[in-house]
């Protein structure tokens, strides 16, 4: 096999495999599990030229596994004479699937403990002008996984590789995914989840799939290999950052040099608005040219001509399409400074809103002279930050307290919003706000949305120029449960008093902010719990068995689960009897029990259990919104695909007008959403996107495009998806700003996923495909329905 066309730099290894590691080698010499190295990658393949790694001589595929895919080895050579490389042609049969897969499974666990700082590299191309968006996970004999993510781009080659023993595995940012510190032509695939650094002792496999794509995919792989760098950059977390917020390291389109040029843009874009509904809309933007059903005068759900849609106060069929998370609060990142503590003014009991969906939040003028240096490491990242006493300091903020990340609390900034001070020619934010709100209002009705999307800032609510959602968080003393997996936060114990008292708070909140606006479309309550996951009896009755194994004097959830055991057994040894147990009285129920084991008769009855549970969440805050806004519809708590079973999602259909979902994959496929014929309950996607590291940004987000163009081609493929399933009457993208280049302040998520960068300038790819889906919204999701 040749040797890479991007090999300068690196000492390259060939995985030295079992000889049916990878496949069967033409010749009967067995290999080992070391790795064999040299210094010239020439000379290296003239010494292994038959190793399972480089597919030459192989006669079988036994340890590739493949999961809804197929496989075989092709000779590249155009002319046919049989002297060309071999390589793997990979087809993944992932239309029907949820997902699919490959994976390389050694017989017995590589040992690459030995290897120094090195990563683990693959030579892909992909054939079709689709680019391909793979997941990949290294994982260990004790099954701790690795897990990170990249995107093909369509019609290329190239090498990607993915660091497993590497100073940057070790160090806490606060940004999702670093910069790359290897100097190399390489790419690196981007960090997602998992155990960074995993046992290299017992490496069990390496595994590739893609998910929720809505057609079949195909790849050819070759030269698995470890790879080390010959040299790693010591400055790349230094001087990251420039004045506008943007990547100072690179060049990009659309970057912005000077605060002339932000203002040039902004004249031109103000000059082309229409400040109107676009044609064909209602009041509303509903659907003026279709049929007009009953009119309330509020929006509401209806099921029309087989598919659920939404109706507005007009009575015009109505489908949401928006953008979400259009406010400041997200928009500051970690500075690296902090203050002396007694001048923070901390949370109070009684608080409502998260931290991390408040507003900036100065830190005092009285705190100033204590600023000091909390993170020398994220202090270094920015080439800028103005001083405290100058008007751009009117955009520092500070973060009480943070989900993760370098420092636990500390100053933020928010270059977003120093930029749209810049942008508007005022440090005012009674100026730039209203400017930045009009404009944003100005650009939904331009790119032809209809609505916004949840977390809209409460001062859109009363423009009444397009219809929106409203939110709260039922946060409190309240007791709490856990499904073992609280990623955000553990769960809240409904049956607890307090819960119902703090719904009423939240939802009372909300209805003084909306004032029973007709153009509040309805109202999310809180966001992405982790209710549980299916696949696993523990993953998905997670809160009743880990309930169950607390005192019910301390947790109503769990006294109601033991009244809902004594009513269904009459006594302990019936309930034994179904178990298999030999709990000895309803006593040791109560003060806690631990299940190990399951049967049929307990899973019937953790199901039955955790449907008590969210029914009864879901009843509170259902009678709290009814009670508060009786007009306006109850969108449930957007569940995140990781956070939700069967018994969640029947308990929502039963309360909430409309179950709303987050779902980050690049497609509705029937595979994944076949549930919702047996629900049959409206639905809408509260959260979706893409991104793509040609903004200059360190990490595309949740789904990888190849470019900002793939990104429009991904929104509207996702888009239309939603649009042609009859469950759904709306989606809407996560986010309308990018997260910050060195991660928002709260999480690090730093995502190129917004409509507008940092200095709020349009990705004009995406806003034209959103454009060119809006434009025939209503006639793709309803066909030729005629007016009444």
């Amino acid at each position: 096999m040749k040797p890479s066309t991007k090999s300068p730099g690196f000492i390259l290894s060939a995985i030295a495999l079992a000889v049916t590691a990878l496949a069967g080698c033409n010749n009967n010499q067995a290999a080992n599990n070391s790795v064999a190295t040299s210094s010239d990658s020439g000379a290296k393949h003239a010494q292994h030229k038959q190793l399972p790694w480089d597919f030459a001589g192989m006669t079988d595929l036994q340890n590739v596994t493949l999961t809804a895919a197929g496989a075989r080895v092709i000779n590249t050579n155009i002319d046919g004479d049989g002297d060309g490389e071999q390589k793997l042609a990979i087809d993944l049969h992932s239309k029907e699937h949820k997902s699919a897969g490959f994976s390389f499974i050694p017989d017995t666990p590589w040992d690459w403990s030995q290897e120094g700082k090195f990563a683990f590299a693959i030579d892909i191309e992909n054939p079709s002008s689709a680019s391909v968006h793979l997941y990949v996970s290294a994982k260990d004999a004790e099954g701790q996984s690795h897990n990170r993510s990249f995107v093909v781009p369509g019609n290329s080659s190239d090498t990607y590789f993915m660091a497993l023993n590497d100073p940057d595995l070790s160090i806490e940012t606060g940004i999702r995914s670093n910069p790359n510190n290897w100097e190399t032509e390489f790419t690196p695939m981007i960090w997602r989840y998992g155990t960074k650094q995993i046992d290299l002792s017992q490496v069990k496999s390496i595994e590739f799939d893609v998910r929720g794509v809505p057609e079949d995919k195909h790849l050819i792989v070759d030269n698995l290999r470890l790879i080390k760098p010959q040299k790693l950059d010591p400055n790349y977390l230094v001087g990251l950052v420039d004045e506008f917020g943007q990547n100072d390291k690179l060049e990009f389109t659309n970057k912005i040099d000077t605060v002339e040029q932000l203002q040039a843009l902004n004249a031109k874009e103000q000059s082309a608005f229409t400040h109107e509904v676009p044609q064909g809309r209602s009041k509303f933007n509903g659907w003026a040219n279709g049929p007009k059903l009953a009119a309330t005068g509020y929006f509401r759900t209806e099921k029309y001509q087989g598919k659920w849609t939404m109706v507005d106060p007009e009575g015009y069929l109505f489908f949401s399409n928006g953008i979400a998370n259009v406010r400041m609060s997200n928009t500051s990142t970690i500075t690296g400074y902090d203050f002396d503590s007694q001048f923070i003014k901390q949370r109070a009991p009684g608080d409502f809103t998260p931290e991390d969906s408040i507003g900036l939040n100065r830190a005092p003028k009285a705190a100033w002279p204590s600023r000091h240096v909390s993170s020398e490491l994220r202090a270094n990242m920015f080439t800028w930050l103005p001083s405290v006493d100058e008007p751009l300091a009117e955009h520092f903020g500070y973060r009480r307290e943070v989900h993760t990340g370098v420092v636990d609390k500390g100053e933020t900034y928010s270059f977003y919003s120093a930029n749209l001070a810049r942008k508007y020619a005022s440090n005012d934010p009674k100026v730039f706000m209203t400017k930045w709100r009009d404009t944003t209002v100005d650009r939904m009705l331009d790119w032809g949305f209809t609505s916004f999307g949840n977390w809209i800032d409460p001062s859109f609510y009363q423009l009444n120029r397009i219809p929106y959602f409203a939110n709260g968080w039922i946060i409190g003393d309240y007791k709490t449960v856990s499904s073992g997996n609280d990623y955000w936060s553990p769960l809240p114990d409904p049956f607890d008093p307090v819960f119902k008292q703090r719904a009423m708070v939240t939802a009372t909140k909300i209805a003084q902010e909306v004032q029973n606006n007709p153009w509040c479309v309805g109202v999310f309550i809180d966001n992405e719990k982790s209710w549980g996951q299916e696949g696993s009896i523990e993953g998905q009755y997670g809160i009743v068995i880990h309930t169950l194994e607390v005192d019910a004097k301390d947790s109503p959830t769990k006294a109601q689960f033991v009244a809902y055991l004594k009513n269904k057994y009459s006594d302990i040894a019936g309930l034994n009897g179904k178990w298999n147990t030999k709990v000895r009285t309803w006593d040791d129920v109560a003060t806690g029990i631990t299940l190990t084991k399951f049967n049929d008769p307990i899973i019937e009855d953790l199901s039955a259990m955790l449907s008590l549970y969210a029914e009864k969440y879901f009843a509170v805050v259902h009678d709290a919104v009814e009670q508060t806004m009786p007009n306006h519809m109850y969108m449930g708590a957007r569940f995140a695909d990781w956070g939700m079973t069967d018994e969640i999602r029947n308990a929502a259909a039963k309360y909430a007008d409309v179950v709303g979902y987050n779902y980050y994959k690049e497609a509705i496929t029937e595979q994944a959403w076949s549930f919702l014929a047996q629900i049959d309950k409206p639905s809408i996607i509260g959260e979706f996107h893409n991104g793509a590291l040609d903004s200059g940004l360190l990490n595309p987000g949740l789904i990888h495009g190849a470019s900002q163009a793939d990104r429009g081609k991904k929104y509207q493929e996702y888009i239309n998806s939603v649009i042609d399933n009859p469950y759904f009457v709306g989606a809407h993208w996560f986010q309308y700003i990018d997260s910050p280049l060195t991660g928002r302040a709260y999480d690090g998520e730093n995502y190129n996923v917004g409509f507008v960068s940092v200095t709020d300038t349009p990705y004009q790819p995406l806003v034209d495909a959103a454009k060119a889906v809006n434009a025939h919204i209503y006639t793709r999701r309803f066909g030729d329905a005629q007016p009444k």
